[in-house]
């Protein structure tokens, strides 16, 4: 027997993770410690969509894990989290990931692409009012600054275009003033 008609026989002949049944299609689910079906899940056309192309995802249509987070199938599982995990800045989502109980090995699996881990290790570079600073952004100086070693003062005002972030310091971001390429303390500009 196929896996595609093993899938429609374990799902019913609906959407593993929705529930639709219109235009379903076998996903391979990425990471998988074992292989046949239980590495595929039976997906709607609009959720493997989604799934292919995060940046597409609707919040809403989601909602339906609230359902099919309760699975028994590890497959389902794995997606559920990794999924919740894309959306938890939601909100919503968040409650449905602190409900979820995956055991060891499943989570190990949902794990496996990197979804899910905290943010919380990445340096990030805050500018004087808290605000997230990203490479290409503009600031503004709010302080003259000594240019050490080009002779010349940065100005409390001067925009500073196109800054470009130091990896290994979320102190420092760097930027041209006066036709000067200069590192800055991001506790003296401010996002504008």
């Amino acid at each position: 027997m196929s896996i595609e008609k093993q899938l429609l026989t374990r799902s019913g002949s609906s959407c593993e993770l929705s529930g639709e049944t219109e235009n379903l299609k076998v996903y391979e689910v990425p990471k998988s410690p074992g292989t046949g079906v239980d590495s595929h899940i039976l997906v709607s056309q609009t959720c493997l969509e989604q799934i292919e192309d995060p940046d597409t995802m609707d919040p809403n249509h989601w909602r339906c894990l609230n359902d099919s987070m309760w699975s028994e199938v590890p497959a389902v599982q794995v997606m559920a989290w990794r999924i919740l995990n894309r959306l938890r800045s939601e909100g919503w989502p968040q409650d449905l990931l602190d409900m979820l109980y995956l055991d060891e090995e499943t989570m190990a699996w949902a794990a496996a692409t990197g979804e899910g881990n905290d943010d919380e290790n990445l340096i990030k570079h805050i500018d004087s009012n808290g605000a997230t600073l990203e490479a290409g952004d503009n600031v503004v100086l709010i302080k003259d600054l000594n240019v050490k070693g080009a002779n010349f003062t940065a100005k409390r005002g001067a925009a500073v275009r196109n800054i470009s972030l130091v990896h290994d310091n979320p102190e420092h971001i760097e930027g041209k003033v006066n036709g000067q390429h200069i590192v800055i303390l991001t506790k003296f500009v401010k996002k504008s």
